[in-house]
C-alpha cells in the first residue's frame, strides 16, 4: 500500500502563486506515471497535469502556462508550481499514482483563490 500525502494549499488572491507538494511513502520510481487531479464543489474531479518517470509532462488547457509539474524521485514527492492563480482555480487538489490497475490517491489539499 502506497500512501500520498498533499501539502501546500491556502488561501490566496488572484494572480498570487502556491506550490503543492506530494510526498508518497514508497518509492515513486514505480510509477511510470503521476499525477494532479483537482475537484471543485459540485463538480467532476479533472486532470490537471500529469508527469512521467522520464519528465514528460501534460497539462490541461485551462493550465497550461500558469502551472508546472516536477518530480524529485531522490525525494519521492511530486509538485506542483501554480502561477497566475485565478478564481476558477479554486478546488482540493488530488495527487495521483496508477500503477498494475489500482490508483492510488493523497488526501487532498484545498486551493481557495480570492478575486
Amino acid at each position: 500500500q502506497v500512501q500520498l500525502v498533499e501539502s501546500g494549499g491556502g488561501l490566496v488572491q488572484a494572480g498570487g502563486s502556491l506550490r503543492l507538494s506530494c510526498a508518497a511513502s514508497a518509492s515513486i520510481f514505480m510509477f511510470n506515471v503521476m499525477g494532479w487531479y483537482r475537484q471543485a464543489p459540485g463538480r467532476q474531479r479533472e486532470l490537471v497535469a500529469t508527469i512521467t518517470s522520464g519528465g514528460r509532462t501534460n497539462y490541461a488547457d485551462s493550465v497550461k502556462g500558469r502551472f508546472t509539474i516536477s518530480r524529485d524521485n531522490a525525494k519521492n514527492t511530486v509538485y506542483l508550481e501554480m502561477n497566475s492563480l485565478k478564481p476558477e482555480d479554486t478546488a482540493v487538489y488530488y495527487c495521483n499514482a496508477p500503477i498494475l490497475g489500482r490508483n492510488f490517491w493523497g488526501q487532498g489539499t484545498q486551493v481557495t483563490v480570492s478575486s
